[in-house]
């Protein structure tokens, strides 16, 4: 009676320190994921300082604010590069 008692016991306190492990485990993943998270948001906000900064129409704004949304911040990036190659151009 006693051994079975104990097995039931080990496999409990095994079974613990299994979900406390996976909790342990889950929440690195999770502070992980808020860092890349963070860096995201500010690398969008450095890039939509860039489209005000850098963009002289509104229209131009707008298409760089679609080309973020839609294709993503290389794509945007590589707009805005056009917009200000256009620009030396022109003057």
């Amino acid at each position: 009676m006693t051994l079975t008692l104990n097995n039931r016991s080990r496999n409990k306190e095994s079974s613990l320190t299994q979900a406390l492990r996976q909790i342990q485990q889950l929440n690195s993943k999770i502070a992980v994921l808020e860092r890349q998270h963070q860096d995201y948001v500010q690398k969008q906000q450095n890039l939509i300082a860039a489209i005000a900064e850098i963009c002289i129409s509104p229209i131009q704004e707008v298409q760089a604010l679609r080309i973020l949304i839609y294709r993503g911040e290389a794509a945007c990036r590589q707009y805005l590069r056009s917009v200000l190659v256009k620009q030396k151009k022109d003057s």
